[in-house]
Order: structure tokens, then C-alpha cells, then sequence
């Protein structure tokens, strides 16, 4: 019994479920392995850098599915996906990324289609579809909050989540809409480990005369992927970037500075306490190799009870 890497379902044979390779396309039955080996996608992402829009620590690939040959190709531009191999530096990341993701998902945070891929050597990368695109190489307008704040890769841990806020308050078309799914992202990334949530890693969308945050991307466990990580949050909350807990995060960045009531407030954490079961079930069945899933489980079971407790 195979697992599909794009839906976690259960299959007979076969790599994919039916149900994943439509997710991708309607008129797809089949995947070829992606016609690389974890390091040609390395030297291809190296070699392809300075033409790509798509940057950042880990390597990235611009792809797009070629449904006619069952497979995805590697383009310089006009990708409607993005694809992240493995990395030589951190382990399975990939695969925690996609796991992260899922979890994200099951709060209803706004995730684009995102999935695994088998590649030629059977290592699995990574692949995540372009929100900022649409038709034939039609764009719609997003910009990450370094954009909106006159920041660049350099200073993108420059800031705080206070002034992170303001940022809301001065473009969004529903402000406190968005605090709200800033509240539910911020607490769901101090649970599972992500602290490399810099300016970047914040988009707004504009599309329908709305501008809000975009889906979500770049959600991972980085705390269990690198060694003797010191921090918990990539910018402060109340000066602070570690030891955090409910004082920090609900009592003052949920009620004090977001002006959340308390019920709003019961709610998405009732949420995300409710998703716990679900949470451990992901876990156990993705990608990840035991190892991982135990330093998974663990760190989230710590920080779950700063939270819960």
C-alpha cells in the first residue's frame, strides 16, 4: 500500500492517487518522474538564479505542467509552479514544508495547491502553484510586506510584528479581517516551529478591487530543521523573540494590539485546539522519516502547552 504525496491518500499501485493528479489537471491520468536527480534541480536552480524572480535560501525551480507528456518542465518564464528539491544543506525539507503546509490547511488558513513530487532519482521535491498567476501569462498584483515597508532581503528581520500591524491598517481594504488571520497565522507558526517568518514571508493580494493577504506560503518547521536554532519568531513581539507564551501572544499581540474581542479570539483557538487529532494523524502519515516526525511531535507538543495550558 503506497501513499499519494499530493493528497496522503492510500493507494493501491501506482505513485499518485486519481484524485491528486486532478488536482493538478483535470485531463491528467498519469506523472512521470520529474526528469532530474536531487542535484541536476540543484545545478539547474543554480544555473537558472539570476533569470528567475523566485529567490531566497532554499533553491527554486520555475516549472509548468505539461499535461500532454504527463510531466512537468522546467522554464525560465512564464512557470505557473514553483518546485524545491531536496537540500543539501538541511534535511527533508521538502517534505516538511508539504506536511506544514497541510497542517496549516486544516485551520483553514488559505494555502495555494501544493504537493510532492517523485523526481528521477525517486527523491521527492517539493511543488507549490503560482497564486500571483492566471490565463496566459496574466499576473495579478502582490507585494511582500518588505516591499510595503522600504525594506530588502537584507533587512527583512528588521521590524517588529507591531509595526507589521500598521502595515494592515494602511493597505488593506478590510484591516480587521486580516488581523484576524494574522492572529490565527502567527499563533499557528509559534506552534509548529516556524521561525523564519520575516517581512517576506508576509504577501498582500489585490484582486476584485480587494487587497488582502495572499494565500500563504513558505510554512515550515524550521526549528527541527536547523540545529541550535535561538529564536522562536523571526520579529520581536514586545521586544521579544523567545520564550514566548500566552501573555505574549494572546493577552497582548491578539487583544492589546490587534483589538481582537474575546470571542473572535476563542474562536481560532478553539480551532486549532480542535485540529490537534488531526495534526498527529498528518504527521504520523506523511513523508518525513521517523526521526523527523518524533522532533515533529515533540516540539509541538511543547509549545502546544504554553498555549492550551
Amino acid at each position: 500500500m503506497n501513499v499519494c504525496p499530493i493528497t496522503y491518500q492510500k493507494i493501491e499501485k501506482g505513485k499518485y492517487s486519481i484524485d491528486g493528479l486532478k488536482l493538478l489537471s483535470r485531463n491528467l491520468d498519469s506523472l512521470n518522474n520529474l526528469a532530474y536527480t536531487k542535484e541536476e534541480q540543484l545545478q539547474e536552480a543554480a544555473a537558472r538564479a539570476t533569470k528567475l524572480s523566485i529567490q531566497g535560501v532554499q533553491p527554486k525551480l520555475s516549472a509548468k505542467l505539461n499535461v500532454k507528456q504527463s510531466s512537468f518542465e522546467l522554464v525560465d518564464k512564464g512557470g505557473t509552479f514553483i518546485l524545491k528539491p531536496q537540500n543539501i544543506l538541511f534535511s527533508q525539507l521538502p517534505e516538511n514544508e508539504d506536511l506544514t503546509m497541510r497542517l496549516a490547511s486544516q485551520i483553514r488558513l488559505k494555502i495555494p495547491l501544493h504537493g510532492l513530487i517523485y523526481s528521477k532519482d525517486n527523491s521527492l521535491t517539493y511543488f507549490i502553484k503560482r497564486f500571483d498567476r492566471y490565463g496566459k501569462n496574466k499576473k495579478i498584483s502582490v507585494e511582500d510586506f518588505a516591499q510595503l515597508a522600504g525594506k530588502n532581503r537584507d533587512t527583512k528581520y528588521d521590524y517588529s510584528m507591531e509595526r507589521l500591524v500598521k502595515i494592515i491598517d494602511m493597505f488593506c481594504t478590510f484591516p480587521v479581517v486580516e488581523k484576524v488571520k494574522l492572529f490565527k497565522l502567527t499563533i499557528f507558526n509559534f506552534l509548529i516551529g516556524n521561525e523564519d517568518m520575516h517581512l517576506k514571508n508576509f504577501s498582500l493580494i489585490s484582486k476584485n478591487g480587494k487587497i488582502e493577504f495572499s494565500p500563504h506560503y513558505d510554512l515550515l518547521n524550521t526549528t527541527i530543521a536547523i540545529k541550535n536554532v535561538k529564536e522562536e519568531i523571526a520579529l520581536p513581539i514586545e521586544g521579544k523573540k523567545n520564550n514566548l507564551n500566552k501573555k505574549n501572544l494572546i493577552d497582548y499581540f491578539g487583544k492589546e494590539l490587534l483589538l481582537l474581542n474575546q470571542k473572535i479570539i476563542n474562536q481560532n483557538l478553539d480551532e486549532i485546539f480542535n485540529s490537534k487529532p488531526k495534526w498527529h494523524n498528518l504527521i504520523e502519515i506523511s513523508f518525513l522519516n521517523n526521526e523527523m516526525k518524533e522532533k515533529y511531535y515533540n516540539l509541538l507538543t511543547e509549545r502546544w502547552k504554553r498555549i492550551f495550558s
